[in-house]
């Protein structure tokens, strides 16, 4: 039953996490890219500590003890993370909201590398198929909005912003893997040992950007803690989204975990049409429907 619980919750955690980045992208332009950073960390943490601590109080979960191996595993995790939504974010003055999520998601590919470095996990031959499929999606909508001749393909699959996809990507995937390797240091409850190494990562994430931006970005700092009533919705949306990444990294594979997570362009699209009245192609759908079919691959084949 715990082996399948990690479908449920990565879903949720997809979804919330789509929600986060809409409300990112929204307060973008009003903060900047790093304040908008920012947001997610400094606002999400008192809610990261309150989960924690109702774990503690209400159903009597012991706080795991840290050890050397947890605490690079956040301080990678944190840093990783950290430079992986400031990517993210910038990319949003590339491309349109979907397309602009669309080039992070070849993550699962790397994240399966840095489970194999790491942990020395491997990708069975049909949840390997499953990636692949999922990648292929995405890549069909993010050159949806191209014209399929050479040169534009050219400049979709290794112009900036693809690129600056890819080492978003690439930095989610580290920084998923890291997180997989301090929550399993930990011994106890799985929702205690994940919720734990949230607190502990998502304080150091605060403490080095708010230092940072007090020295470089002071402007931003500010103008991030004046938007604090919708700051607040991105902290909590945010930390539903961790709690729910963190849980399913303990219970399974990273990249598993995030080749599920796939699912969240379909929201993107969603959000796309609903929230910023972009139109959706028909080959956005088709991309949506190879996630689709990725997603059933892997979860039956796990």
């Amino acid at each position: 039953m715990t082996m399948d619980l990690w479908i449920p919750i990565t879903i949720f955690a997809a979804f919330s996490q789509n929600v986060r980045s809409a409300l990112q992208k929204h307060l973008k332009g009003q903060i900047g890219t790093t304040g908008a950073t920012f947001i997610r960390f400094g606002y999400g943490l008192p809610f990261a500590a309150v989960y924690v601590a109702v774990l503690h109080a209400i159903f009597g979960m012991d706080l795991p003890t840290p050890n050397l191996t947890f605490a690079g595993g956040v301080i990678v995790g944190g840093i990783a993370q950290i430079l992986a939504t400031f990517l993210l974010v910038s990319l949003f003055s590339f491309k349109n909201f979907t397309v602009g999520t669309a080039y992070s998601k070849t993550e699962p590919i790397l994240a399966a590398a840095f489970g194999w470095l790491f942990l020395g996990e491997l990708v069975g031959p049909l949840p390997g198929l499953a990636i692949v499929i999922g990648v292929v999606g995405v890549i069909v909508i993010s050159l949806a909005r191209r014209k399929l001749e050479a040169q534009s393909i050219r400049a979709a699959l290794l112009g900036k912003p693809a690129l600056i996809g890819l080492a978003s990507a690439a930095f989610f995937g580290l920084s998923a893997a890291s997180y997989r390797v301090a929550s399993l240091s930990l011994e106890g409850d799985l929702f205690m040992r994940a919720g734990f190494a949230l607190v502990c990562a998502t304080l150091f994430q605060t403490a080095i950007m708010g230092i940072w931006m007090a020295f470089r970005a002071r402007d931003e700092l500010h103008r991030s803690l004046t938007t604090w009533r919708t700051s607040l919705w991105v902290g909590f949306a945010g930390v539903a989204g961790s709690i729910g990444w963190f849980t399913a990294m303990t219970l399974q594979q990273v990249a598993y975990v995030r080749a599920l997570a796939q699912i969240e362009l379909v929201f993107t699209l969603a959000a796309s049409v609903l929230l910023f009245r972009e139109k959706i192609l028909p080959a956005e759908v088709l991309g949506c429907v190879l996630i689709a079919g990725s997603v059933a691959v892997l979860v039956l084949s796990i």
